[in-house]
């Protein structure tokens, strides 16, 4: 593990932990059409960083895997994310989907076709018991809960699906390309929902902006890149100090103080991280090949192009969903 990519993933996660009090400006606004709006504007800004790049297009397969990243976790995501929001509390969609650490670790190495590390599993376990603490606890009806299923089930599909595409494309082309084919999706699902488009007030719009330039382009090309660098597993127990971030932010914008139980959550997740941070040391990951071509070495234009982006884009303007 690599100073460098502990570092995207904790600024991935401190990016979406604070964007959810900038959420709270935008949630009178259509949700299709600000989705659609901030993934516009998040394609234009990834497809600008990618004009002196070299030129190298999806393949048939990787287009395929692209739409498929921005079906699952870029549009199903925040369909099914409305759904739940609608049949249970806020608390118990973050619980659920704060399983994705522990998916992660276990779906990401038998992807690879490699064996799930024992402690891999059981420090991503104890991350997940420090967020659900920081989370806390709700009520939800059935269409709640699988909804909450779903939408956890898409946020690791944001990672899994897209991982064997980084050592060819590179964080940047991964983002600005299932960003670009989830604006048309979410477009054609207006009509059908009802949803009735209108523009958006001042404060509505410096919130989109900030959740397509800042969060979305910083965000999806740091987490993307400590993909690349530290594998789906490891990176995904990171996922864990999200609830910690959002927690941190509202603390701090509510002027509020945090309970016993949600204390000692953010003390499970950083020792979860910790034993995690002790173990790789040991064991450095190799990074997997490409499903459709060559693999990539790590100082290949797209893996150093990608990372020199993402300290740019940090330093002038952020998930993974």
């Amino acid at each position: 593990m690599t100073r460098r990519h502990t570092a995207y993933c904790v600024l991935t996660c401190a990016l979406l932990g604070s964007s959810f009090t900038v959420s709270r400006s935008i949630v009178a606004y259509p949700i299709l059409t600000g989705q659609a709006l901030r993934y516009a504007l998040a394609a234009l800004a990834l497809f600008a960083l990618l004009i002196t790049a070299e030129r190298r297009l999806p393949t048939g397969r990787e287009f395929v895997r692209l739409a498929a990243v921005a079906a699952t976790g870029l549009v199903v995501f925040n369909v099914l994310l409305l759904v739940a929001l609608r049949h249970a509390d806020p608390a118990v969609i973050g619980t659920i989907v704060g399983v994705s650490p522990l998916v992660l670790a276990l779906l990401g190495p038998l992807q690879e076709r490699r064996r799930p590390s024992r402690r891999l599993l059981l420090a991503a376990g104890v991350v997940v018991l420090g967020a659900g603490l920081v989370e806390g606890f709700g009520h939800a009806d059935p269409v709640g809960l699988w909804a909450a299923l779903g939408v956890l089930a898409c946020e690791s599909a944001f990672s899994l699906l897209a991982a064997p595409l980084l050592p060819r494309l590179g964080p940047v082309r991964v983002s600005a390309w299932s960003t670009l084919l989830a604006v048309p999706i979410l477009l054609l699902l207006v009509p059908v929902t009802g949803e009735r488009p209108r523009m958006p007030t001042g404060e509505e719009a410096t919130a989109i902006a900030f959740l397509g330039l800042v969060l979305t382009v910083v965000a999806f090309v740091c987490w993307y890149a400590a993909v690349a660098g530290l594998g789906v597993d490891r990176a995904g127990l990171f996922v864990g100090l999200v609830p910690v971030f959002a927690l941190l932010t509202v603390s701090i914008v509510d002027g509020t103080r945090p309970d016993l139980p949600r204390v000692a959550g953010v003390l499970l997740v950083g020792s979860g991280l910790f034993v995690v941070a002790r173990r790789v040391k040991q064991e450095p990951w190799q990074a997997p090949r490409s499903s459709s071509a060559p693999a990539a070495s790590p100082a290949s234009p797209g893996n150093s192009e990608s990372s020199s982006a993402c300290t740019t884009g940090a330093s002038t303007s952020a998930a993974p969903t």
